[in-house]
């Protein structure tokens, strides 16, 4: 797929989706069942978030189950959907659900102390609109999400693979990006963003090249007023780093 969002395997953002074998073809249509849409990430669960997992994680953290799923009936609520894909230690996603309440976001990540972090924040914060899914978010795209049910997708900071060996495990390879929109209904959005100036530009191409996507900007888009600085983000902006952000729609 550290702190929030989704985090770059070096020291910048957060932890994300990303296929782990090594060698391995991108995460997409066709991959053998071993590939992950994440790496698992070292570290340690606080007392804090290990009794957020105990007083919440019943409530808000739902089970993996090859069916589809009723989000209506898992949120109490018929509103707009919104996927998260790895969100690291859950600061953008907890700000995002507090100024977009009338949206319900449906969060993947297998990162325990991030779950665990995210878990305390909606506790704190007083969320109702998040649930978590703990578990390799191509399954869940795979098997839980039908086509045109989804009304938006977020990738923050998923980990960038700096070395050109490596850039075959980043996670917006075509294959994923087509499941992607083909969950999405007319009109909804999928917005990714990268502080690694060559993973943005292959972003930005991969979703061009999709034909049921459209780009909403000449470009790289300006950030949405959604989309919080993270502190990691805020961080490397003043040692003079980019960030880019990517938003395109579905289009019928």
């Amino acid at each position: 797929m550290t702190e929030p969002t989704i985090s770059p395997a070096t020291a910048q953002p957060e932890t994300a989706a990303v296929p782990a074998s090594e060698g391995a073809p991108p995460a997409g249509v066709a991959y053998p069942k071993t590939i992950k849409s994440f790496v698992r990430r070292a570290g340690r669960t606080t007392t804090g978030q290990a009794k957020a997992f105990e007083d919440l994680g019943p409530r808000f953290v739902l089970p993996y189950a090859p069916t589809p799923i009723d989000a209506n009936a898992v949120f109490g609520r018929a509103a707009p959907l919104v996927l998260e894909i790895g969100f690291g230690m859950g600061e953008a996603t907890a700000h995002i659900a507090s100024v977009r309440p009338g949206d319900n976001f449906l969060c993947c990540e297998v990162h325990e102390p991030g779950v665990g972090a995210l878990l305390k924040r909606i506790g704190e914060q007083g969320l109702a609109n998040i649930r978590i899914l703990q578990h390799d978010a191509v399954e869940v795209i795979d098997h839980m999400l039908p086509p045109g049910s989804l009304d938006g997708i977020h990738i923050f900071f998923p980990d960038p693979w700096h070395k050109k060996k490596h850039n075959k495990r980043r996670l917006i390879q075509a294959p994923l990006v087509a499941k992607l929109a083909a969950r999405l209904k007319p009109g909804g959005y999928l917005h990714c963003a990268t502080d690694w100036q060559p993973y943005a530009e292959q972003m930005l191409a991969v979703l061009s090249a999709e034909p049921l996507l459209a780009n909403t900007a000449e470009g790289f888009a300006p950030q949405p007023a959604y989309r919080p600085l993270t502190k990691f983000e805020n961080r490397g902006l003043r040692l003079g780093h980019g960030v880019w952000d990517v938003v395109f729609v579905r289009q019928h």
